[in-house]
């Protein structure tokens, strides 16, 4: 994408079909993050959320920004079992607040609902930076996202260096304890796992670089 282009909402489709195949792809790979100190239900968990948010989606082409995040929002509350679904539901229910019936969104409008979301994760879930949770990606892709754009870069520069900064914050929860979420409840014994909330959230955001990106520099899995 050049400078200045605008992110449509057909690409808004595309990134979240392609958050849907990278989740189920990694499905068992979340299923054994989550096994270590969690459930072992958030691969499963996702992975339908996901797949439910695509068939919607493709049932209902042409959604302006605010409907489909909003659409996205309540499948996966509707569909996604345990914390993850109210967490990641209210993520697009509170970005499609801060977009309208727009048809295309500049990079910072989209930054903008990305910072929307990630707030309403904080508001529910009441986890900050260095907690071992999904957070530990989302803050400092979209400290890096935000900074990217002012400077100037296109956005698909700036969504892959978000992503890049989010996979760092995904790998930076192994040496973490956990503080929220059932992960908490093992104390000590957290440490030295990956995350699979920020794992997920990675691959979430991933999908949107590969979105705006050139086929070449687009892979499937987790390296």
């Amino acid at each position: 994408m050049e400078r200045g282009a605008m992110i449509t909402t057909a690409q808004l489709e595309a990134w979240l079909q392609r958050a849907a195949a990278l989740l189920d792809e990694n499905r068992e790979y979340l299923t054994e993050l989550d096994a270590a100190i969690g459930d072992a239900d958030h691969g499963a968990n996702i992975a339908r959320g996901f797949s439910a948010v695509a068939q919607k989606l493709a049932a209902q082409p042409g959604q302006s920004a605010s409907a489909l995040f909003k659409t996205t929002g309540m499948t996966l509350m509707s569909s996604v079992g345990g914390a993850s679904g109210m967490l990641y539901g209210n993520f697009f229910l509170k970005a499609a607040g801060v977009v309208g019936d727009q048809d295309a969104l500049r990079g910072d409008e989209l930054l903008a609902a990305l910072e929307a979301g990630r707030d309403g994760i904080v508001q529910r879930g009441r986890a900050a930076l260095g907690d071992k949770t999904m957070i530990d990606a989302w803050t400092p892709a979209l400290l890096v996202l935000k900074a990217a754009l002012a400077a100037g870069q296109p956005a698909a520069t700036a969504f892959r260096a978000c992503a890049t900064a989010a996979e760092q914050g995904m790998r930076d929860t192994l040496p973490l304890q956990a503080r929220k979420g059932r992960a908490s409840y093992l104390g000590e014994r957290s440490v030295g796992h990956q995350d699979p909330g920020a794992t997920s959230s990675y691959l979430i955001l991933r999908a949107l670089a590969d979105t705006l990106a050139a086929p070449s520099e687009v892979s499937k899995t987790i390296s």
